[in-house]
Formats: structure tokens, C-alpha cells, sequence
């Protein structure tokens, strides 16, 4: 994912859905500059431990996407990975319960990758959120066509695939991206309603998520068709962030 993934962008702050803004900010050169947090993000490493703990688990992950640049995740097994790391298969275990949740893990994070893409090209649309939305989704669909360890994932289907983890036992992906989603959006412009912003992120997760794994022609053809059907209701939401 990551050579189909914009690098070196600044990112943004959290900020909950619930929390009001202290200050309404109107101009893109207002905005600090910031970083949205992941909910599957671990807490910032402060101790030698935790940041000891995190580095593990990034390598043990990076061990897994090496291997699988050109192998099915039913072909990679738990040893390989521990070996690629460099540590042992019980200390793969002692981090990782089951083969499940490494595989659980691992497309956390892979989503993760793709939020912060869409992050930097929404925040580079402030002022224009229906342009920012449209590349974005446009973004997203792109990442997903072109990357092919995320070409790959997507077509396993079978009961020891990753593709399930996005579809049928999807829950735990779809609820990270959409609440992400909703944060960046409030992040942005802090005047859209909690309900409207809620609504436009359930929708949009869950179209890119369905147009990545049964594409329906070009991300940008796409992106496109989704701009003309949700515009009149984003262009009516986020009037009162836009405004003056």
C-alpha cells in the first residue's frame, strides 16, 4: 500500500465527535497543523516498555506484508513470520493470541495506511468539503486498485482469506474507518451536525469498502458517480461551515 500512498504529509489532531469546538476556524491557513488518531491506536509510547512493545508489534506486522508481496496469507504461516522478524514463535504468540487476531492486526493497520492518505487530501480541500470527499473516496479506490498486496487480500474469500475480515467478521474494520472518518470531518469543520456527519461517514465507509472489493469501473469514474448522488446533501450539511 505504501507506494500507492502519498508520503511525507503532515497530519492532523483528534478531535472527538462529542467535543465542541473551542474556536470556529474558517480559513486552511488557521489550521494547526495535526494528527487524527486511529481508535485502534495503541496509546503514545511514554515508557521504555510500551515503546519496546509497539516496536514488536510493528515488525512482526512489517515481517507479515513482506511475505505476503507475492504469497496468499493462507500460504504465509506464523512461524515464517516470526523467523522474518527475527524473534521467536512463541514471542509471535505472546503478542498475538491466534492467527485471527494477527490477521485482525495487520488489516487495522493496512486501513490505517489508507486514513491517513484520505486525511491529507481532505484537509487540502478545506475549503471545498464535496471536492474533498470526491478525491478522497477517489483516493481510497485507487489505493485499494492499485496496490497489489491490497488487490491480493481482497480477492481471498475463502474461510482463510483476509477478505472476510472486511466483509463478514468486518465489524471491528468498518467502525474504526467510520469513526476516523468522523473525526477528521468534525476536526475540519467543526459546525457540521454530530448526526449529519455520522450519517455521511456510515455511507461513505461502507461504499468504498463495497466499490474496493466489486469495482464498478475506474476510481475516478466512481468517485465521480458518488460526488453527483451524495452532492446536494453535502453541499446542504456543510453549508453553515463554509459560510462567511
Amino acid at each position: 500500500m505504501a507506494s500507492a500512498l502519498p508520503t511525507g504529509v503532515p497530519v492532523t489532531p483528534a478531535r472527538s465527535v462529542a467535543d465542541p469546538p473551542a474556536v470556529r476556524v474558517r480559513s486552511v491557513a488557521d489550521r494547526p497543523a495535526a494528527r487524527v488518531r486511529s481508535v485502534a491506536d495503541p496509546p503514545e509510547p511514554t515508557t521504555y516498555p510500551a515503546a519496546a512493545h509497539q516496536l514488536l508489534r510493528d515488525m512482526l506486522l512489517d515481517a507479515a506484508r513482506q511475505l505476503l508481496a507475492d504469497r496468499h496469507w493462507p500460504d504465509v504461516t506464523m512461524a515464517e513470520i516470526a523467523r522474518v522478524a527475527g524473534v521467536s514463535r512463541q514471542t509471535l504468540y505472546n503478542e498475538f493470541r491466534s492467527r485471527d487476531e494477527f490477521a485482525q492486526a495487520f488489516v487495522l493497520r493496512e486501513e490505517e495506511r489508507l486514513i491517513n492518505a484520505v486525511e491529507s487530501i481532505i484537509r487540502a480541500h478545506l475549503d471545498d468539503p464535496a471536492e474533498a470527499l470526491t478525491q478522497a473516496f477517489g483516493l481510497f479506490l485507487t489505493a485499494a486498485a492499485e496496490d497489489p498486496l491490497i488487490r491480493r487480500l481482497l480477492s481471498e474469500d475463502g474461510a482463510d482469506g483476509m477478505l472476510p475480515l472486511v466483509t463478514t467478521r468486518g465489524r471491528p474494520v468498518v467502525e474504526g474507518a467510520v469513526a476516523r472518518l468522523e473525526e477528521i470531518v468534525v476536526w475540519c469543520w467543526p459546525d457540521v451536525r454530530g448526526v449529519d456527519v455520522r450519517l455521511l461517514s456510515e455511507c461513505l465507509v461502507r461504499l468504498a469498502i463495497s466499490y474496493a472489493i466489486l469495482p464498478a469501473g475506474p476510481a475516478t469514474m466512481t468517485a465521480a458517480s458518488i460526488a453527483t448522488l451524495l452532492g446536494p446533501y453535502v453541499e446542504r450539511v456543510f453549508a453553515p461551515a463554509t459560510a462567511g
